[in-house]
């Protein structure tokens, strides 16, 4: 019986051309692999980039609010409490005039207390508007409440206001980002979307708590982003991300605007 056995130089050569492709195949795998973490790795430090940006444009958002708000503040200070206390100073130089007649004195001494209850009025509005007082002794829910009254007060709109959340009085510093979300959104209902009515429902579901917010204003295309770059969203946004929560706004011309938010 005949065997016919592989020649050396032939057997070596097979080996070769084997080993060589597998050669071939595991460089050929290591580049794939590689081009694949390098294309992995750019695309989360562009992620990086992204998240980098965003929280710098809200930083920034943060920064020219509490600019406008000291602005604001200093405003009112100088044209309202300052201008009063001038004003009452002069008088106060007055009644060391001589020769005063008891009719003068008393016309002075009154000048002097209706500007100083007007002044006293005026920084006690100052400070409400900076940290309500009911907000900070009674929790949100009273806040809120008050908040759609001194809307009301102004015969231009009316609120509905539904609260089905036992806020707890320990997360008040979260809740007053809530509570200034409200504000804006309110404001810009007033301002901006000329609403007449507004509706804010507060429910928790499944552990988490949901604010709806809705109005009957003029709306605008929430499809156009450009429509949701503005200050007040951008402060929003920044108020959102602190809590940790998501928005979602939808809106449509002449049909008002909807918001829903997590916190």
């Amino acid at each position: 019986m005949n065997t016919h056995s592989i020649p050396d130089k032939e057997l070596v050569a097979i080996i070769l051309y084997i080993s060589l492709f597998f050669i071939v195949v595991a460089v050929a795998l290591i580049i794939f692999f590689y081009y694949s973490r390098k294309k992995i790795i750019q695309k989360e430090l562009e992620k990086k980039d992204l998240v980098l940006q965003y929280q710098k444009e809200q930083l920034h958002a943060i920064i020219i609010t509490q600019e406008e708000e000291r602005k604001r503040i200093a405003q009112d200070l100088h044209d309202d409490i300052s201008s009063k206390l001038n004003i009452v100073s002069l008088n106060s130089h007055l009644l060391t005039a001589p020769n005063l007649t008891e009719t003068e004195t008393a016309e002075i001494t009154e000048n002097i207390i209706n500007l100083t209850t007007k002044a006293l009025e005026n920084s006690r509005k100052i400070a409400h508007n900076l940290l309500p007082p009911v907000f900070e002794k009674f929790g949100l829910n009273a806040g809120i409440e008050e908040l759609c009254e001194e809307f009301e007060t102004s015969k231009s709109v009316k609120t509905h206001y539904k609260n089905e959340i036992d806020f707890d009085d320990k997360d008040i510093d979260r809740h007053l980002h809530v509570f200034r979300i409200l504000q804006e959104l309110m404001n810009n209902s007033m301002r901006h979307g000329k609403a007449t009515e507004i509706w804010i429902s507060f429910i928790n579901r499944d552990g988490i708590n949901i604010c709806d917010y809705e109005d009957n204003g003029v709306g605008f295309d929430s499809a156009n982003a450009e429509n949701q770059k503005g200050l007040g969203m951008k402060n929003i946004d920044s108020r959102i991300s602190f809590l940790e929560g998501t928005i979602k706004i939808t809106s449509e011309i002449n049909n008002g605007i909807a918001v829903n938010f997590t916190f």
